[in-house]
């Protein structure tokens, strides 16, 4: 225990200590993020956050944690992919195609090696990772608002997986959280710097991956049940986002302030009352799914949650988002980056 909180403590110092330095490296070289913020807020935080955790998760044999157990390597491994996949991103504009490809392979690699699931749930477990890679990823969009989702998931699932006896994992989790409360120093209102897909890829895949991993001796019903109530927030946002731009006639891709965070703000939220709104919902999603998980709930107790986010899209999709308003908006000092799909 005393050690995992140290590996903790360090994934924390050394992502708000890394960060300031990823972010005066970035402006020198002159490169900003592609949103919409005062002078394109730099992007490339995710590499603070993805080196202070797998650094914190790496010297565990030092901190006396050597036994990360079957399943981590793998994840650790193909997690580490998957944020070289969103720092070529960040850098260089890829392929839709060479995206899902690479995140596909790395989830599969996950499923294959630590899961010990059969084919038929396997690839739908592979589906599912790379769905709530991209939704999360979809749901940096707004200062603090991922980091602050990512890290009470991370949490919740940590305690699963101390209750399911995997003790690896839930270091690794912890770790993460860490790591996101670290840079949040520097991602809150107003932030000094951005995720990118470094970071968001990153963070996405691991916490699906571990989501997964968690639930693999679940019946279905109560698995499925604590995998929606878990990511009920990133899902709605990918929902919205998809079905408002398939409305507009906007191809999917455009990047626009169109997330459920832009329309919170419109709706009269501060940008730091928007993260916390959407902290808070996770919060709800992350209880009901541990009580799911541990058995206290029966699996239709998710179904408040279901009509919730279901009422929230359709209540935020009447809220104007494109047009002239909306470039005004984009426009606004307070105006985030786009997420753009991943």
């Amino acid at each position: 225990m005393i050690s995992g909180l140290t590996a903790a403590v360090a994934a924390l110092l050394c992502t708000a200590l890394l960060t300031p330095v990823v972010r005066a490296a970035v402006l020198r070289a002159g490169a900003r993020g592609r949103g919409t913020r005062p002078a394109r807020t730099p992007h490339l935080g995710g590499i603070a956050v993805a080196v202070g955790t797998l650094a914190a998760v790496g010297a565990g044999p030092v901190l006396g944690l050597a036994g990360l157990g079957d399943g981590v390597g793998p994840l650790i491994g193909a997690a580490g992919a998957v944020a070289l996949l969103g720092l070529a991103a960040d850098l260089r504009p890829l392929g839709a195609r060479v995206r899902i490809g690479v995140q596909t392979a790395a989830a599969t690699v996950v499923v294959a090696l630590a899961s010990g699931l059969s084919p038929g749930p396997g690839a739908l477990a592979v589906l599912w990772i790379v769905l709530v890679t991209n939704a999360f990823s979809l749901l940096d969009a707004s200062d603090g608002a991922m980091g602050t989702v990512a890290a009470v998931t991370a949490l919740g699932l940590a305690v699963c997986a101390i209750a399911d006896a995997l003790p690896g994992l839930a270091l690794l989790l912890s770790v993460l959280a860490a790591s996101l409360t670290g840079f949040l120093l520097h991602n809150w209102h107003p932030a000094r710097i951005v995720l990118g897909h470094c970071g968001s890829l990153f963070t996405g895949f691991l916490l699906a991956s571990a989501a997964v991993l968690v639930h693999t001796e679940a019946d279905p019903a109560r698995a499925a049940a604590s995998l929606f109530a878990l990511t009920a927030v990133v899902l709605a946002d990918a929902v919205l986002v998809l079905v408002s731009r398939r409305r507009a006639g906007r191809a999917l891709a455009d990047g626009a302030a169109d997330h459920i965070a832009h329309r919170l703000r419109r709706g009269g939220l501060t940008v730091p009352g928007t993260a916390v709104v959407l902290g808070t919902a996770a919060l709800a999603g992350t209880l009901t799914a541990l009580l799911v998980h541990d058995g206290r709930l029966a699996p239709p107790a998710v179904l408040p949650l279901v009509l919730g986010a279901a009422v929230a899209v359709v209540l935020l999709l009447k809220v104007p988002v494109y047009g002239d308003e909306a470039l005004r908006t984009e426009s606004a000092p307070d105006a985030a980056p786009e997420g753009a799909p991943a």
